[in-house]
């Protein structure tokens, strides 16, 4: 609240707040809406999956308990994804009336279904290159299915965890450990038994580890600043350091900005959350289906004709006269290099080998449908091993030197290995999108209350709703444009924290303790949790 009122009126102003907006009543036409959606969007799936499944070999009873149980608990993630981190989005506009707890709720479901149609990808397999790479190549295997169904299961215990107690936690920080358990387990059983594994890929982990390090105290410090700046331009304008008297909404204007920075954070949160999901919903059905799913069969037969050329160009580049390795021998050498990190005079003439061999084995095929199911998954993974080599080789600066022509034609070919591999059907954004916007429409109220209620002294003003919610809108989409996972929550909460901090009102030291504990304690507890699992897993698969 603005220092310059005095401590009176605050106290006034203070006894006249009542947080009764949070409780108001979800109105009679919610249910049968909900549940038209619900049954709509089943019906819509049921029809994909029919279409897609149609030309491919019917699955054993086996495949598909595996599959439906898989793609459950993925969905459950995000379920439950959406009703922890996308409950922080309305917290803002619930404590300064802007809108009714139903409506807010409801527009933040819709607002998280939009961003997940709409996103691109990239986050989703920025998740998936944090996985062991022998894992990624035989997902399909036990213990494939031991590695999804182990990160996913410990990911939703400590979610649903933390959201009992009404902490804030950060799903994206909680499925990064999860990740990390299975590696380092991974790692763990492969050395004991006397054989190669990729263990962790570090500077993937640092990368996403500076995204979740970063963005709270780049939160933190930038809601501050923009409520300093807020405070400085509209100092004469009391009512926007007020916190709302009863249910009584703000000024118009102000409402208008309130909601717009709602609906940006939701729509973010949606963009860059839900392809967490998606991401690992794909490796489950390369893993089952890998005659539907392994390639992006959208490409046409243009494109297949134009990568055959651009990959007999691109071996050349990478290697002159050193394109004959051996398939098998190549493909150890790459496994090998992604696994240590080590460049050794072996890769890149199995790297050039490799692609030259794709784009002979690519110009056998009209068409990506015309692809035997034997054949598809060794191509894909063969894809994965030359795209995956050359992104880390060009980090390391150990690939050839080329001119513009060269990298251009290099380019080229690795956005036709993306094209193939990194695809999304829409059916997988549907699935995702229904499941985090009706998590948020179940179970916020735990979260709200506590962003709302127990992280500052004073009541939210409609000046640090607003400078919260802006910075977060735009944090959570800066990341998601470079591809970096970051955290929902730990964004806005520290927002919101910088924002009380700027205007002097004080911090609850028990719920910052809890927030900060539920931080620490997230990656070590995950680690142990998802480790564990993934070694009792690999006893029944």
């Amino acid at each position: 609240m603005n220092s310059t009122i005095p401590p009176a009126q605050k106290s006034v102003q203070l006894d006249s707040v009542k947080p009764s907006n949070v409780h108001v009543p979800t109105p009679k036409f919610f249910m049968p809406v909900f549940l038209t959606v619900i049954i709509s969007t089943l019906i819509y799936i049921a029809l994909q999956v029919n279409a897609d499944l149609a030309h491919v070999p019917a699955l054993s009873l086996y495949s598909v308990v595996l599959l439906s149980t898989a793609l459950v608990i993925a969905l459950g993630f995000e379920f439950v994804n959406g009703f922890h981190d996308t409950a922080n989005a309305v917290a803002t506009v619930i404590y300064t009336n802007s809108l009714s707890a139903p409506v807010a709720v409801m527009w933040a479901g819709f607002c998280n279904f939009l961003g997940v149609m709409l996103a691109s990808g990239t986050v989703a397999y920025g998740i998936i290159a944090l996985l062991p790479v022998e894992l990624i190549m035989n997902v399909g295997s036990g213990a494939g299915f031991a590695m999804v169904f182990a990160l996913l299961i410990s990911a939703i215990l400590w979610n649903l965890g933390t959201w009992f107690f009404g902490i804030p936690a950060s799903s994206s920080h909680t499925l990064i450990g999860s990740i990390l358990g299975v590696g380092i387990m991974n790692h763990l059983l492969n050395a004991s038994a006397g054989a190669s594994s990729s263990g962790i890929d570090m500077d993937q982990v640092f990368k996403v580890g500076k995204a979740l390090l970063f963005s709270p105290l780049i939160g933190f410090a930038f809601a501050a600043v923009v409520f300093l700046l807020v405070k400085f331009f509209f100092k004469r304008h009391l009512e926007l350091f007020q916190p709302p008297k009863g249910n009584e909404p703000p000024p118009p204007i102000i409402r208008a900005l309130l909601i717009f920075t709602c609906t940006g954070v939701s729509f973010a949160h949606g963009s860059n959350d839900g392809q967490k999901g998606m991401g690992l919903i794909m490796l489950i059905l390369v893993g089952l289906v890998p005659l539907a799913y392994s390639l992006n069969k959208n490409m046409d037969s243009q494109q297949v004709q134009s990568f055959t050329q651009l990959s007999a160009q691109t071996a050349v580049l990478i290697a002159p006269n050193n394109q004959n390795v051996d398939d098998q021998q190549a493909q150890a050498v790459l496994t090998r290099y992604l696994q240590n990190r080590q460049v050794t005079p072996e890769v890149l003439p199995a790297l050039a080998s490799m692609t030259h061999h794709l784009g002979q084995e690519m110009a056998q095929y009209p068409s990506l449908k015309d692809i035997p199911e034997k054949q598809i998954s060794e191509i894909r993974n063969d894809m994965y091993l030359s795209t995956t080599t050359m992104k880390s080789l060009a980090k390391k600066e150990a690939l050839p030197h080329w001119d513009d022509a060269q990298q251009k034609i290099v380019k080229a070919y690795q956005k036709n290995l993306d094209g193939f591999l990194q695809y999304i059907p829409t059916w997988v954004k549907v699935a995702v999108a229904l499941a985090l916007g009706l998590g948020t429409m179940v179970g916020w109220k735990r979260i709200v209350v506590t962003v709302g209620e127990r992280i500052g002294k004073d009541h939210m003003t409609y000046a640090q709703g607003m400078s919260a919610e802006l910075v977060a809108m735009s944090t959570i989409a800066a990341a998601d444009g470079f591809g970096l996972p970051v955290s929902t929550t730990h964004v806005l909460n520290s927002a919101v924290a910088g924002t009380m901090v700027a205007n002097k009102s004080g911090l609850q030291a028990s719920t910052i303790r809890s927030i900060l504990s539920a931080w620490v304690l997230t990656l070590p507890v995950t680690i142990c949790l998802s480790g564990g699992l993934y070694w009792l897993f690999l006893k029944f698969l």
